[in-house]
């Protein structure tokens, strides 16, 4: 039975807790505030305020009680919050595996082109360089207290809650088309099966969690669409699509990334191989709540 602690209850993290919860396991972690902490608690989760500028004073306690750790808060320009503030606190509890949240976007842009664990890393935003710094500190943390670490560079999350669905019900949705541009995706619960895999048989590396099928994201929206039985909101070019500055510099890069290799070793089975299943089974369950 697993005893696992989150830094960052946040949407995958969560994911992962009710399948430990499932399995007889228990979950602790940190929230940004007392008020989340309490909901979580009153559902059986232990949460400790931890707000990354300074040490969680809940949390040693919580990590001395557990035997595996996922991480999935973002670093800052200080680096990773729970090594910054807790790297002694985790040393101590020696947990039996950790599992680091990354991006696939450390990798950045290949034009188009297959790339998997051994392309070289070439991060190109903040946030990318960010997180290759946060991958290397947790390698080396791993390496220097013979605990297992495992980074998992993941791209767009999608599931029950968040995706093409919701925009497409906000009436937000925009079907952006940049030739050439593809994606990779993952459904949230193919992210729970792989940390899964590798707490249950914890085995040090990088890798890709990541569906099958890159994809334009024109194509997406359009498939969500049909399935829920609207019409596709209209090809939007690149250059006129309104978007954040953060949006906009997700299509600067574009590769196609394989995730075979975890597939291969954790090993786990991707339940939403393409992102047709994915979306296929979300607008089932969205129906039947209906």
């Amino acid at each position: 039975m697993t005893k696992l602690f989150c830094f960052g209850l946040g949407y995958s993290a969560l994911a992962l807790a009710k399948l430990i919860r499932f399995n007889g396991g228990s979950v602790a972690g940190t929230v940004r505030s007392e008020e989340k902490a309490a909901t979580l608690g009153a559902d059986g989760i232990k949460a400790a305020v931890f707000d990354g500028i300074s040490p969680g004073p809940d949390v040693p306690a919580l990590l001395k009680q557990s035997d595996a750790l996922l991480i999935s808060i973002s670093p800052d320009k200080n680096g990773d919050p729970a090594l910054a503030h807790h790297a002694a606190d985790i040393a101590a509890a020696k947990p039996k595996a950790i599992v680091y949240l990354s991006t696939v976007g450390v990798y950045g842009n290949h034009d188009g082109d297959w790339i998997d664990e051994e392309t070289p890393i070439n991060p190109q935003s903040d946030r990318a360089i960010a997180r290759a710094k946060a991958e290397s500190a947790w390698t080396a943390f791993g390496v220097l207290h013979d605990i297992p670490v495992m980074i998992f560079r993941l791209p767009g999350i999608y599931g029950p809650g968040r995706g093409p669905l919701e925009k497409l019900k906000s009436g937000k949705s925009q079907r952006i088309v940049k030739p050439g541009q593809v994606f990779n995706r993952i459904h949230v619960a193919d992210i729970v099966r792989a940390a899964h895999a590798g707490i249950t048989r914890p085995r040090s590396g990088v890798f890709n969690i990541c569906d099958n099928e890159p994809a334009p994201p024109q194509d997406v929206i359009e498939f969500a669409a049909h399935l829920m039985g609207l019409e596709p909101p209209p090809e939007v070019a690149f250059e006129d699509a309104e978007l954040s500055p953060m949006a906009r510099s997700f299509y600067a890069e574009n590769k196609r990334v394989s995730g075979q290799k975890a597939q291969r070793m954790l090993p786990y089975r991707l339940k939403y191989p393409t992102y047709r299943e994915g979306i296929r089974a979300l607008v089932e369950a969205d129906q039947s709540a209906d």
